[in-house]
């Protein structure tokens, strides 16, 4: 009997953690599907370095009470560490990410950055012999085939494949930049990891952001998507992704992956009339496919 009544308790514990932690994720997901959308509307404006180094700065700030708190654990060597790893997982992407959003719709880069999760897990065993399943290879091989096929793609008779070519670069570098932080970073709060990879990459960026800054004035519009871009979708949802991880583990907060191109598909529908083409549909589903082939090699080993 209270064996039975613990047992019912235990379960009524754990059903608003659950709906908690779904309802989480599927903000996070709707938060960084939302940046493809703030990078479409402002980056012909701003030009990509100059947007970069908005977004970088302004997250840094949001994430800098995190860094304070653990300010006496970097030091100066570890902060040059850092600085390296900013410049991989944080100022290229996030450059080739806005690049690519001046020449095609917002779903591109939506669509190349599920991709990451593959690239982290073929970085893992290039650079570290993490053994690699046949499983996830499969998902490796299926999501280059999406890729192929949203490159061939055009949109109003132009071809996109720059822009994803440039989103899957970028999320080739988010694997280096995962795995630089997991194998050399590692033991340090996360939160102020990210703070410290931001405020770095945005040290770094400066003086080309401030060189190429446009003569031009920038609208209210586009001033907006560049704030909503770094203190949304890079400051908070950094607070949202971390707090997950702690909370239900780095392989089921990845989940979120699936979510981030459906959002930045629907977004740019919605706000931008962007249209859905059946080239991203294809590819899209082959992308999800093999990252879902990977993760579910993934949670099984």
């Amino acid at each position: 009997m209270a064996t039975s009544e613990l047992t019912t308790r235990s379960s009524l514990a754990q059903e608003p953690a659950f709906g908690r932690t779904a309802l989480e994720l599927i903000v996070l997901g709707a938060i960084w599907g939302g940046s493809f959308l703030f990078m479409r509307v402002s980056a012909a404006q701003f030009g990509p370095a100059p947007l970069v180094e908005v977004r970088l700065a302004l997250g840094a700030l949001t994430l800098l009470p995190l860094l304070w708190r653990a300010r006496q654990l970097f030091s100066p060597g570890l902060l040059l560490r850092v600085a390296g790893i900013a410049a991989v997982n944080s100022v290229i992407p996030f450059l080739l990410f806005a690049w690519g959003a001046e020449r095609a719709p917002a779903g591109i880069g939506a669509i190349s950055n599920a991709m990451t999760v593959m690239f982290t897990s073929l970085v893992a065993f290039a650079l570290y012999g993490e053994q690699i399943q046949s499983r996830r290879l499969l998902g490796l091989i299926v999501g280059f085939i999406g890729v192929a096929i949203l490159a061939s793609g055009k949109t109003g008779g132009v071809s996109v494949w720059p822009a994803a070519l440039a989103g899957t670069v970028a999320a080739l570098l988010y694997g280096f930049g995962i795995n630089l932080v997991r194998h050399h970073l590692a033991g340090l709060p996360p939160g102020a990891v990210a703070a410290a990879t931001l405020l770095a990459g945005s040290v770094l960026l400066a003086p080309l952001a401030l060189y190429t800054w446009p003569s031009q004035p920038i609208s209210a519009r586009a001033w907006a998507s560049g704030v909503l871009l770094g203190v949304l979708c890079t400051g908070v949802a950094f607070v949202f992704y971390y707090r997950l991880i702690a909370r239900i583990g780095a392989a089921r907060t990845s989940t979120v992956t699936y979510l981030i191109p459906l959002f930045g598909v629907i977004w740019a529908w919605l706000v931008l009339g962007e249209p859905v083409t059946l080239t991203m549909l294809a590819a899209g589903a082959l992308i999800l496919a093999g990252v879902a082939l990977s993760q579910q090699r993934q949670r099984r080993s």
